[in-house]
């Protein structure tokens, strides 16, 4: 477990997961055991949505790619390189080829193994600063891997009248809710701010777009994405990679918190 600190601000992370967010004393995120996702954070690469559909085959330039709902990466292991009192850093590596176990097998998913054909490297970057929270990522590995991301963190709700606003409109809870597990899609956007009993800002860099989950009233995340999956047919999903034309490619999303005294 690795804690952070700043000012009033405390964030805990738990092997690469965002487990806490506070900010004089008040807990953001959603937590693990209360009613509707069992996670606090995640992340979705190099697929998002769902494969089933395609028999959990993604079209690549090269080699065979089986995957799963969202990708691989978050069966693997984060590495904990850095960790400093405002600062943490994790990261995990992959080799093209390399089977992967998929833990929704059997129960969830008919795919025992996963497997990508190329080689990357996944940075993890918490810094807790004077504006908030700011986690960044790097994808770094074989030029012109094609690759999707989406981050995927759960914010604990209080009121009903949450809402999220941005992208030239306010969201209600009820409409995201009533999206399911499609999630509602908020095209060409970079900044939300989600208005709850205190208001938190997600700002990205890199993403794009977003998109909105909640399986119930208490939770919703609020998902920056490359793509948005439901765009296509599952066995066409490939419509939305971007690829790797640099050394590394970079996306940065911003927890930012409005609470007054």
């Amino acid at each position: 477990m690795v804690t952070l600190e700043h000012l009033d601000q405390s964030v805990t992370i738990h092997e690469g997961e965002l487990t806490s967010y506070k900010v004089k004393g008040y807990e953001f995120m959603h937590q693990k055991g209360e009613p509707g996702w069992g996670n606090t954070d995640t992340e979705m690469f190099p697929v998002i949505g769902p494969t089933a559909g395609a028999e959990y085959r993604v079209q690549v330039p090269k080699g065979n790619a089986v995957l799963d709902q969202h990708g691989h990466l978050r069966e693997l292991p984060y590495v904990l390189e850095v960790q400093e009192k405002q600062r943490a850093v994790y990261t995990k590596e992959y080799k093209a080829g390399t089977l992967v176990s998929n833990s929704k097998y059997p129960k969830r998913s008919r795919a025992p193994k996963l497997i990508w054909p190329f080689s990357f490297r996944f940075e993890k970057k918490f810094h807790l600063g004077n504006e908030g929270l700011k986690i960044t990522f790097a994808v770094s590995g074989e030029r012109d891997m094609p690759y999707m991301l989406g981050y995927h963190p759960a914010f604990r709700l209080r009121s009903p009248d949450a809402r999220v606003v941005g992208g030239g409109k306010s969201t209600s809870l009820a409409e995201v809710m009533a999206a399911g597990d499609r999630a509602l899609e908020i095209p060409e956007t970079e900044d939300l701010v989600l208005e709850d009993e205190k208001s938190i800002g997600v700002s990205t860099r890199g993403f794009g777009n977003f998109m909105l989950w909640s399986p119930t009233s208490n939770m919703i995340c609020v998902e920056p994405v490359t793509f948005y999956p439901y765009a296509v047919e599952q066995t066409a999903l490939h419509e939305g990679f971007r690829y790797l034309d640099q050394p590394e490619a970079t996306f940065e999303v911003s927890l930012i918190p409005n609470i007054k005294s």
